[in-house]
C-alpha cells in the first residue's frame, strides 16, 4: 500500500489496523462512506442535490487521507505545468487532478482525491495486487508540432 501515493507507513498500518480484511466493504464507495469521504445526499422527486462531505465515519483515518490528498495535489501542481504535461508521460490520475483542480478549487479537489484514495485501497486490499499508475501515451503528433 504504501506504493499509493499519499499513503505512508502511518496511513497504511492505521487503514490496515482499522479496516483489517477488504471483504468487509462491498465496494471501494462503501469504504469511502464508511470513512466520511462522500457527499451527503439530500434528493427527493427525482432531483439529486450533493451536499458537502458528510463527518461521519472515522476522523483519524479520513484526515490521514485528506492530509495525503493534499501533499499530493501540492506536489502535482508545483512540479507540472500544461507544457511538462505535453512533454513527458504523465498519468491519468496527474491529468485528472490538474483538470479538476482548474474547474473545482484545491479543497474541493483534495477531497475528490482523497475519495480516490480510498477507493484505490479498497481496490489494492481486495485484489492483493501491487499498485501500478497507468501512464499516458504521449502521442508523437504533438511532439513533432511543439519542435
Amino acid at each position: 500500500m504504501q506504493e499509493i501515493p499519499g499513503v505512508g507507513l502511518i496511513t497504511g498500518t492505521a487503514l490496515i489496523a482499522s479496516i483489517g480484511n477488504a471483504s468487509c466493504f462491498k465496494n471501494g464507495r462503501q469504504l469511502a462512506s464508511w470513512l466520511g469521504l462522500v457527499p451527503r445526499q439530500n434528493s427527493s422527486g427525482g432531483k439529486t442535490k450533493l451536499l458537502g462531505i458528510s463527518k461521519r465515519g472515522d476522523v483519524y483515518l479520513r484526515s490521514l487521507l485528506v492530509q495525503g490528498a493534499r501533499a499530493i495535489l501540492n506536489a502535482k501542481l508545483r512540479y507540472i505545468s500544461k507544457k511538462d504535461q505535453i512533454h513527458a508521460n504523465c498519468s491519468k490520475f496527474t491529468e485528472w487532478i490538474c483538470n479538476l483542480s482548474e474547474r473545482c478549487g484545491s479543497n474541493k479537489t483534495v477531497v475528490a482525491i482523497a475519495n480516490k484514495l480510498a477507493r484505490v485501497i479498497f481496490a489494492v486490499l481486495s485484489s492483493g495486487n501491487a499498485y501500478l499508475e497507468p501512464v499516458l501515451k504521449v502521442i508523437k503528433a504533438q511532439l513533432a508540432s511543439l519542435a
